[in-house]
């Protein structure tokens, strides 16, 4: 049977430098949502040397837009957004110690080159399966930006919420290395 790692945020770097691509993982504790909109707000203040509304120190952010909940349910469908609409973003959170995300997708070199730099992992969480996702999310909480609707920041408890390492520390990447296994001659 293959081997499930259970991690809880916050994380260390040397935590997530054990972890290597491929690596079947379930997430606990808080993690965090943001889009794009979200990210430049974030980047905006970095550069006007404000403080952020969150700490991102050692923490995870889920590429996510959540539907509204239905009566009874803590959140509605929450499955991956696009990670690459992140990319111009990212490399300066990872730099105030973001240590993962999850999302779908491939992310760009230069996201690539700054998580080896700080030691992050990107994670990939199974697009189609909203629904099942949604099971892990126990709290939601709205941090900031609520103008944005379902791109505001939002805190999320999660347990055991499921995700693969794509790409982890050391540059690995699943999206360059496995579709080479399935080519034909």
């Amino acid at each position: 049977m293959e081997k499930v790692i259970s991690i809880t945020t916050p994380v260390t770097t040397s935590q997530v430098r054990e972890l290597r691509a491929g690596d079947n993982v379930l997430i606990s504790g808080y993690i965090y949502t943001g889009r794009d909109a979200a990210h430049k707000r974030l980047v905006e203040l970095v550069e006007a040397g404000k403080e952020l509304p969150i700490d991102l120190d050692g923490q995870f952010i889920y590429y996510v837009g959540p539907s509204p909940a239905k009566p009874g349910y803590v959140i509605g469908s929450a499955g991956p957004t696009t990670s690459y609409r992140m990319n111009p973003y990212t490399p300066t959170l990872l730099k105030l110690g973001l240590k993962g995300m999850i999302g779908k997708g491939s992310l760009s070199p230069e996201v690539v080159e700054a998580m080896k730099e700080h030691g992050a992992v990107y994670f990939g969480a199974v697009g189609g399966a909203a629904a099942l996702i949604s099971k892990s999310i126990k709290k939601v909480e709205v941090v900031c930006y609520e103008d944005l609707g379902a791109e505001a920041i939002h805190k999320f408890y999660v347990e055991n919420f499921p995700a693969t390492v794509v790409i982890d520390a050391e540059g690995n990447n699943l999206y360059e290395t496995e579709p080479l296994k399935y080519r034909l001659p």
